[in-house]
């Protein structure tokens, strides 16, 4: 097994290249990839200006000319994954345990899903969309009676 850095397990990462001066630090956000799968429908519509600004700034410059509009990004989600953590602790952990015990997969935990929605449209007006959903159809989030189910044959 082959470490960069030092060899004691724990212990954190130590980037030796640091940032430039003129960007701002911004700490990272620790969480895995479950609480972040069930929190990217809110981040991307919180966070969505600060992102397209990210992402034009990577088309039209080199990608480490854009540092400072990436932690903008960072700062944005992190500081909704903490109102989250806050105003709807619950729901949030209960929907990002369910993607974690169920392979990440959003249909497995639908009934998880709606209390959690529910609250972050209470407490701060944040819907879940899902882009490219037909107009006229319901979201598949939505469906009161999906047909995919867990079981499969």
């Amino acid at each position: 097994m082959s470490h960069y850095g030092t060899p004691e397990r724990g212990t954190p990462y130590n980037n030796p290249v640091p940032m430039p001066e003129h960007v701002p630090h911004v700490d990272e956000i620790g969480a895995t990839s479950a609480p972040l799968k069930s929190a990217s429908f809110f981040i991307g519509e919180k966070c969505r200006e600060f992102n397209e600004d990210f992402m034009l700034c990577k088309s039209q410059k080199r990608p480490d000319q854009c540092l400072l509009e990436g932690r903008r990004v960072t700062r944005c989600a992190a500081d909704l994954l903490e109102k989250m953590r806050a105003a709807c602790a619950q729901e949030f952990e209960a929907h990002w345990k369910c993607l974690e015990n169920n392979n990440q997969e959003f249909y497995l935990c639908r009934k998880q899903e709606r209390p959690l929605n529910a609250c972050m449209f209470t407490k701060y007006g944040l819907r879940k969309t899902i882009p490219g959903t037909p107009k006229g159809h319901t979201p598949i989030h939505e469906v009161e009676k999906p047909i995919h189910k867990a079981v499969q044959k």
